[in-house]
């Protein structure tokens, strides 16, 4: 058999699978190698997971803004969850909007109602318009500070164009460290 494939592969080109070889003969073409159109979406904060279910904004909690899961943050670091670019950082930097390059919508949203802390104790290392990769520092944020000021620091992370997307795959983890997958799904 092994010579077999050694004079097929002298025959029609030393780069054709025998795959692809098969192909041809029972009629088909050469093709490339089929492009996977799942992503994974990264924990961009290290901490507790939680439903979204789960959480006190009602926004977040039914839906309504997307679907994904929350963390509980053990520190005061976001980073991207996937490779993509920055489409939406709030000015005040206690939200950010990012589109993966496969064209899915992200939302990370640092805390329940920290709008209203206009910016204090958050630092943004990102602008609106930067490209970025799958573990890069996003914004810093003042964890004892927005604890101490009343407000949760829950933070969902979902994803906002559901039409792109099959079904989510969730982790089953109930902690996670920057890196570790939260969730995936197949684009549609």
């Amino acid at each position: 058999m092994l010579n077999l494939i050694s004079v097929i592969r002298d025959i029609f080109g030393g780069n054709m699978s025998l795959k692809n070889f098969m192909k041809n003969v029972f009629g088909g073409k050469e093709t490339k190698e089929e492009k996977s159109n799942a992503v994974s979406v990264k924990a961009p904060i290290n901490g507790k997971v939680l439903k979204l279910e789960e959480i006190k904004d009602p926004a977040f909690s039914s839906g309504m803004l997307g679907k994904g899961l929350a963390i509980d943050p053990e520190e005061g670091k976001v980073h991207s969850p996937v490779d993509g670019e920055i489409v939406m950082l709030f000015d005040t930097c206690h939200a950010v909007g990012i589109k993966s390059n496969e064209g899915v919508d992200l939302l990370i949203h640092i805390g329940m109602d920290t709008v209203e802390l206009n910016g204090e104790g958050f630092k943004a290392h990102v602008k609106n318009g930067d490209k970025v990769k799958a573990g890069q520092d996003l914004i810093d944020f003042d964890l004892d500070l927005i604890k101490e000021k009343g407000y949760e620091v829950v933070t969902p992370i979902v994803v906002t164009n559901l039409e792109k997307i099959k079904p989510i795959q969730y982790t089953d983890k109930d902690r996670v460290v920057v890196g570790d997958e939260i969730f995936n799904f197949e684009l549609q």
